[in-house]
């Protein structure tokens, strides 16, 4: 795998190519680029993903907030883990979305080397969008660029994409969301100072500054989580939301609770990977009631993930 950028000409040997944001890079990511690679087999030729450092609407919304799967390093690291040869990280600008899903073809062809193009079953590109799946064929073969549409990975009826995994996650759904990604939800980020509530209450929590402002924060609730601190591993009680029971106000907290550690890892870097969502979050009649609940909580998360690998 070698990632370029698209300052690159005339220096790529022929490939078969395929498009996108990639965003999460899940498994019906996967299977589009196995899809790929066979292609590249089949012909002897290379294989290219073609994606975006930035997310095409923010470059035309200036206001507009994704939430992402996977921030731009963590797109990354992910991608490196794909079977194919090239990663180009193409720079979308607005003289680019002007261009005509004709002239971006030729763009592709003459400046990478685009030989075959595997289009998305549901993507489409160009200017406005307009142009259907049987354009692409047309104008690939005046440019010399045979096209294929790739088929979806459907499960149980279900077309695996961003957006499903998206819904699942805003409605807490961690082990559906898990299973189309591929890989455990996690965020990154920093160790900050918080109210100190929890450990008046027995249970000290880190709070959480994601790396990643854009990346989508599952619904609120208590989940039970695993925590990477210095790689090393381990069980946590995660709460996001507002703690109404002690008036925490408008500001949404990400808090975990790590079971049986003790040490100081403010402003360190730690890794949160989701596991399950064990109840929604609720005000209680008192502090006390909380504390009880709290230890229910704990209870549940060790035996969850007790039963985990």
């Amino acid at each position: 795998m070698q990632f370029i950028t698209d300052d690159i000409k005339n220096t790529l040997p022929p490939c078969v190519a395929t498009i996108g944001c990639f965003d999460g890079v899940h498994r019906g990511h996967r299977y589009l680029i196995r899809q790929v690679t066979q292609i590249g087999q089949e012909k002897g030729l290379h294989t290219t993903l073609i994606t975006f450092p930035v997310h095409p609407r923010q470059v035309m919304q200036s206001d507009y907030q994704p939430q992402l799967l996977s921030c731009l390093p963590q797109k990354e690291a992910l991608i490196q883990t794909l079977q194919v040869d090239y990663c180009l990280m193409m720079s979308f600008t607005r003289e680019l979305s002007k261009l005509s899903a004709y002239e971006f073809m030729k763009l592709l062809h003459e400046r990478y080397n685009v030989c075959a193009l595997v289009i998305g079953y549901d993507h489409r590109f160009g200017h406005n969008r307009t142009e259907t799946f049987k354009d692409y064929c047309r104008y690939g073969a005046e440019l010399g660029i045979e096209v294929t549409q790739a088929r979806a990975l459907v499960e149980d009826g279900v077309s695996v994409s961003s957006s499903v995994i998206r819904n699942l996650l805003n409605n807490g759904e961690i082990a559906e969301a898990n299973h189309y990604l591929s890989y455990r939800y996690f965020l990154d980020g920093t160790v900050i100072d918080g109210y100190k509530m929890g450990r008046k209450m027995g249970f000290p929590t880190a709070n959480l500054q994601p790396s990643c402002s854009n990346k989508l924060i599952p619904a609120e609730g208590v989940y039970a989580v695993y925590v990477y601190i210095d790689e090393v591993r381990y069980m946590g009680m995660l709460n996001i939301g507002y703690r109404p029971t002690v008036h925490n106000g408008d500001n949404r907290s990400i808090e975990v609770y790590i079971i049986d550690f003790s040490g100081d890892i403010y402003h360190k870097q730690i890794r949160i990977e989701f596991m399950e969502r064990i109840r929604r979050e609720q005000k209680f009649e008192s502090v006390n009631a909380l504390i009880s609940q709290l230890n229910q909580d704990k209870d549940t998360v060790i035996r969850i993930l007790g039963n985990r690998v």
